[in-house]
């Protein structure tokens, strides 16, 4: 066993590679992505955002388009694959009580919540008892602070707590939960921000006597980076960006070129129209909105609540559809720090090997050079219950 990856351990689910597929809007990361990674061991997640939009619907049927077609994913991703299939949620949706909803009715492993704390569940959900639920709920944090106060409110609350917590670092492509001037902060990094939120939550997992996984994202592109955040107490990772550039990606072949194509100096920081910083790849329509110049559009429905569509530059939802289907003219493309590295397109099969292989690789390095090994101040949260180590795999 010395040298694989270990599993990643979720409630009742077992993952038997530690790596969950970042969920990417608007369709980047759709049923064909996620039942790859799930056959190949992963976590395989699909996005909810904009899939009324993205199919062409109208206005005033595009909240019931979005849980229709988000139905029909989650249903086509388990036609594929007998693996883990997941969701993403984000909170700052004016339509996620809904998503969530049909996430659970279709019995979805795990739905994954980020963009806003959630801490208002839909009632058709909690009042059947997270206990009764085949899914398994995990927040996005990138604070202890935020963290702790999420499980706080939901054992107070619900009398349960996340099955999973995911921290996302200032690395990360798309929308980021870092106010501009953190984003470079020493303090912000993945290896400052892990022993916190381990730190914070391990109250509640002695208290509920239970394992709660820390996975942690942003910036993770390689087996040994997976083996480094394992080494400091994370159970798994999250990743995102280096499966863009898969044949099995959902995006236009357009897109995932742009990958392939970009320069580590055209991954840049934006303002986003719905009042977060975000990570993309420059392009002359960014260039464009940087200079001033005003998309003009008609709000195709109010996607997200913090989006003020009188002052915003241009729709961010319109921007990200036509960037999915390749049409770089009027839209743009949502990408992590590390995609500069990206110079071909691979199937998941392909990228999911190469991980382990360069995983294998660090800890054969390590075993035979003890002085590179590193310490682990922290333990992942697991109470003594006789559950074995998520390290023990590979100690």
């Amino acid at each position: 066993m010395y040298g694989k990856m270990p599993e990643l351990k979720i409630g009742n689910l077992i993952a038997k590679t530690p790596i969950i597929q970042g969920g990417m809007g608007v369709g980047i990361s759709l049923s064909g992505l996620a039942s790859a990674v799930a056959n190949e061991g992963g976590i395989g997640i699909i996005a909810s955002v904009g899939l009324g939009i993205l199919k062409g619907k109208k206005k005033d049927k595009i909240h019931e388009a979005n849980a229709n077609f988000f139905r029909d994913e989650i249903r086509l991703a388990r036609s594929k694959t007998k693996g883990i299939i997941g969701v993403n949620i984000m909170m700052a949706l004016t339509d996620h009580q809904k998503l969530i909803e049909v996430a659970v009715e279709e019995k979805v492993d795990v739905v994954i919540v980020g963009a806003g704390l959630p801490l208002k569940l839909p009632k058709s959900v909690t009042d059947k008892g997270f206990n009764n639920l085949h899914t398994n709920f995990i927040p996005i944090v990138s604070s202890g602070r935020a963290a702790k106060l999420i499980f706080h409110h939901w054992a107070k609350k619900f009398n349960y707590i996340p099955d999973a917590v995911i921290i996302e670092g200032p690395k990360a492509g798309g929308h980021l939960g870092f106010k501009a001037e953190e984003i470079q902060s020493e303090n912000s990094t993945l290896e400052k921000i892990l022993p916190d939120v381990l730190e914070s939550i391990k109250p509640f997992a002695e208290k509920f006597k239970k394992e709660i996984p820390v996975i942690v994202a942003g910036g993770i592109y390689t087996g040994k980076d997976i083996h480094e955040f394992l080494s400091l107490g994370a159970s798994g990772v999250q990743m995102a960006t280096r499966f863009v550039a898969t044949h099995e990606c959902d995006a236009d072949d357009e897109f995932k070129q742009m990958y392939v194509d970009c320069k580590e100096e055209d991954i840049t920081l934006i303002k986003s129209p719905v009042g977060l910083p975000g990570r993309a790849i420059k392009n002359e329509f960014l260039e464009s909105v940087e200079k001033g110049n005003k998309k003009p559009f008609t709000c195709p429905w109010k996607c997200l609540r913090t989006c003020d569509v009188n002052t915003a530059p241009y729709c961010i939802a319109n921007a990200l559809v036509a960037a999915q289907k390749g049409k770089f003219k009027f839209g743009f493309a949502f990408a992590g720090t590390n995609a500069y590295k990206i110079d071909k397109i691979v199937s998941v099969k392909e990228l999911m090997d190469s991980l382990k292989l360069e995983y294998l690789s660090e800890i054969t390095t390590m075993k035979l050079d003890p002085e590179k090994e590193i310490d682990n101040p922290f333990t992942p949260i697991i109470p003594d219950l006789g559950m074995q180590n998520s390290m023990s795999a590979y100690k």
